[in-house]
Order: C-alpha cells, then sequence, then structure tokens
C-alpha cells in the first residue's frame, strides 16, 4: 500500500505529468457532458433501446451517445472507418505507399487524409442515423420531421465527430496516451457501474442466487480479464544478429536484438469486422419475412444466444485474424531491411530465406491467437446462457474488453516511461516494466 500511495505521490510532483492528467480528464470531461446533450428536435423518452447488432457496437464506442441521439451520437467510430481506409491504402496504393515512407511530412498529408474521409464519412452515417430513427415506427422519437430538421441534424452529428477527433488529438497531443482510444475506453467504463449494480440486484432478489452467484461471476471476470491481458501481452521473439560495423572510431551492431511478433497482431479489428458481417444476413432476411428459411436465418443471426451466430463469429474473426495480420506484416518488407542494415536470423539465411521463416511463425502463432480472439469474442453470449444480463455480460469479452485491457495498458506504459525518464520506480517492482499493447520493438 505505501508503494502505492509513493508511486502517485511522484507522479503528481511531476510538474509535465500532473499537467497532462488534468488535461486528461479535463478532455474526457467535456466528452461525457457532450455525449447527454440530445440533438435538436428529438424527443429523447420515446428512443428505443439499440444494444444489438452493429447499432449495439456503435453505441459501444459512442459511449451511449447513439442511444441517446445526442449530438455526438455518431461519436469517433467514422474516425475510426476512416483511419481503417487510409491504412488500407497505404498497402494497395502505390501513392499512399510513398507518403507512409516520407516521415512526418507524409504523416501529416495522412492525417489530412483521414480528417477528410471522416467528414465525408459521418456525411454518410448521419443518414443512417436518421433512417435509424424513422424506422420506429409510430414510436419515432422525431418531433417534426421535415427539411429543417434533416440539415440541422447532419451538421450537428458532423460538427460532433469533428468535434470529438479534435478532442482525440488533443489528449494525444497534451494528455497521456492515445486519445482516440482513451475516449473509447471511458465511453464503455461509464457503463460499468450500471452493470454491475443492474447484475447486484438482480441476484439479490429470490430466486437470483444471492450475493455467493454474484461474487462468483466477479471472480470469473477477473480470471477473463487476466486470460485478456495474457493475449494481448503474448509475444514471439525472434532472435536477430547485426554485424559489427565500425564508423570512425565507434563501434557499431555485433549484439544479439529481438524481433517481436504479437500473438495478436491484428488487435481488435478482426472482431469490429466480423460483427459487421454478421450484421447483414439478418439484414436480408427481414425483406423475405414470411419464408420459413429466412425467418430462421433471421432468428439465428438476431440474436447472440444462438449457436449458429456464435460459430459463425468465431469462424469469421479466425478468417479475418489471418487477413488483418497478413496486410499489416510483410515478412519480405523486413527481411529486406534486415539485410539491408546487416542483419539476420541466426541459422536462417538472409534474403527470401528469412522472409519464409517470419511467414512460418506469424502463421503458427496467429492460429492459437485468431482462436483465443473468438473465444474472447464470443464469451458475452456464453456468459447469457447462465442467466447473466445483457449489460453486465458485455464485459466478460468482445470488442469492449479488448480496447479497456489494451488501452489501460498503453496509459499504464506512458505514465511508467514519464516515471523511469525523471529517475523515479516505476509502477512495478523489481524491473518488471509494463509492455502496452501497441509496444513495437524496432530492431532495423
Amino acid at each position: 500500500m505505501k508503494k502505492i500511495i509513493d508511486t502517485i505521490k511522484n507522479i503528481f510532483s511531476i510538474e509535465d505529468l500532473r499537467k497532462r492528467i488534468i488535461n486528461t480528464f479535463l478532455y474526457l470531461l467535456m466528452f461525457r457532458i457532450g455525449s447527454y446533450i440530445v440533438l435538436p428536435g428529438i424527443d429523447s423518452s420515446r428512443l428505443a433501446d439499440s444494444s444489438g447488432g452493429m447499432l449495439g457496437l456503435i453505441n459501444t464506442f459512442a459511449g451511449g451517445a447513439f442511444g441517446r441521439a445526442s449530438i455526438l451520437a455518431l461519436g469517433i467510430m467514422p474516425y475510426i472507418s476512416a483511419s481503417i481506409v487510409i491504412q488500407l491504402l497505404t498497402i494497395a496504393v502505390p501513392q499512399f505507399q510513398r507518403m507512409a515512407k516520407e516521415g512526418e511530412e507524409g504523416r501529416t498529408k495522412l492525417n489530412q487524409y483521414t480528417r477528410i474521409f471522416t467528414i465525408a464519412i459521418t456525411f454518410i452515417q448521419a443518414f443512417g442515423f436518421l433512417a435509424t430513427l424513422r424506422g420506429q415506427g409510430g414510436a419515432s422519437p422525431i418531433i417534426n420531421d421535415n427539411f429543417a430538421f434533416l440539415v440541422s441534424t447532419i451538421i450537428f452529428l458532423i460538427a460532433g465527430t469533428v468535434f470529438t477527433m479534435w478532442l482525440g488529438e488533443r489528449i494525444t497531443d497534451k494528455g497521456i496516451g492515445n486519445g482516440i482510444s482513451l475516449i473509447i475506453m471511458v465511453g464503455i467504463l461509464a457503463r460499468f457501474p450500471q452493470a454491475i449494480w443492474g447484475e447486484l440486484s438482480a441476484r439479490s432478489t429470490q430466486g437470483g442466487g444471492g450475493l455467493f452467484v454474484f461474487l462468483v461471476e466477479i471472480v470469473f471476470l477477473l480470471l477473463v480479464i487476466a486470460f485478456t491481458i495474457l493475449l494481448v501481452q503474448g509475444t514471439r521473439k525472434i532472435p536477430v544478429q547485426y554485424a559489427k560495423r565500425v564508423i570512425g572510431n565507434k563501434q557499431y551492431g555485433g549484439a544479439r536484438q529481438w524481433l517481436p511478433l504479437k500473438v495478436n497482431q491484428a488487435g481488435v479489428m478482426p472482431i469490429i469486422f466480423a460483427q459487421a458481417i454478421m450484421f447483414i444476413p439478418g439484414t436480408i432476411a427481414q425483406l423475405f419475412r414470411g419464408n420459413p428459411f429466412w425467418d430462421g436465418v433471421a432468428m439465428n443471426f438476431n440474436s447472440q444466444n444462438s449457436w449458429v451466430y456464435d460459430v459463425s463469429l468465431a469462424l469469421t474473426i479466425i478468417a479475418f485474424t489471418y487477413f488483418y495480420t497478413a496486410i499489416t506484416i510483410n515478412p519480405v518488407q523486413i527481411a529486406d531491411e534486415m539485410k539491408r542494415n546487416n542483419g539476420f536470423v541466426p541459422g536462417v539465411k538472409p534474403g527470401k530465406s528469412t522472409a519464409d521463416f517470419i511467414d512460418n511463425v506469424m502463421s503458427r502463432i496467429t492460429l492459437p491467437g485468431s482462436i483465443f480472439l473468438a473465444l474472447i469474442a464470443i464469451m458475452p453470449g456464453l456468459t447469457r446462457v447462465f442467466g447473466l444480463s445483457t449489460n453486465f455480460s458485455q464485459f466478460f469479452g468482445g470488442t469492449s474488453l479488448l480496447i479497456m485491457v489494451g488501452v489501460l495498458l498503453d496509459t499504464l506504459q506512458q505514465i511508467e516511461s514519464q516515471l523511469t525518464m525523471r529517475h523515479y520506480d516505476g509502477l512495478m517492482k523489481g524491473g518488471n516494466r509494463i509492455k502496452g499493447r501497441t509496444q513495437q520493438v524496432q530492431s532495423m
């Protein structure tokens, strides 16, 4: 306990770190306040539940603002979509590949393109958001659905997304950690106390199982979190030896370094992609109501308690994990950079043999990583079979848990580096430093 108190004192004794923590808190507070400001022309009392399917995913990323029809309803989701598009373009389009290799100037150009794509995607998603509101039928929350409402709503939604994007960039520059990830995490965590209280209340009722069952659920949640941390942190280190080079009167290289390959290189993206794909069959089935086959499809794919949904989701995640890993990790490029810097893997010839070796290692570690990722993704559906509430079960896996674990590790790593840079002890004893989800050791 004394160690924790001393660490907190050390954190707030550093002026720059103290300012960054306060700035982060204030920017996140601004986002949370904005998420409760309802769009003009909306009757919030008639809003329907949007906790399932793709709408539930958007609502999770927006911190519940989507379900409240807030001015920040679309949140940071358009920015994430734009970032994915830009990332894919840097792989497929030569012009974007050149920009990615131009250093700071290239990154600035890519950021500008990302912002432009964000506005365009927000404009398109704004129509989808309005269609969702109108699709509630007679209970539509729109007070006066006219052209003025359409224009003002689109403007407010675009402004809300741009404001959220600005907050994320300010947190990255003036705060701690990745601002976009922190905004998503805070939105998820904000729903945790309500979920805990709801589950405790349900277990306290007659026939709910009592406090003992609730404590068992908490212990199981902690085990799932520990398992998720192992998945996020797991790496396979490949030894890389560099030849000695003498430049002037100094000697470079000659030491063994490591090329870390993460077990879960794709992160949370396969789950996001897979959930978006799983939303399609149920949507198509709605067009053929009355047909027994399509009614069965709708029943299976619109319910996360269905084993058909869980199996399909798991297989889709495994496939997307391999796909996303393949487009983000280029063994040929890694092997070429190692060769240019006189580096080699002991026992493996430089060039093509090294590229094949790295590709084989990635294939082997991606299989268990994808299976574990799929298991975490379907865990919320499995826990609901045992009677857990929908809100509480979301924290047992899926996108929410992976984002929370990854962002918390990254934030702790930022604080750790600030402390050690100023000759303070880190957050952990014995030199066991925290390694964040996005930490990559480059040996090139």
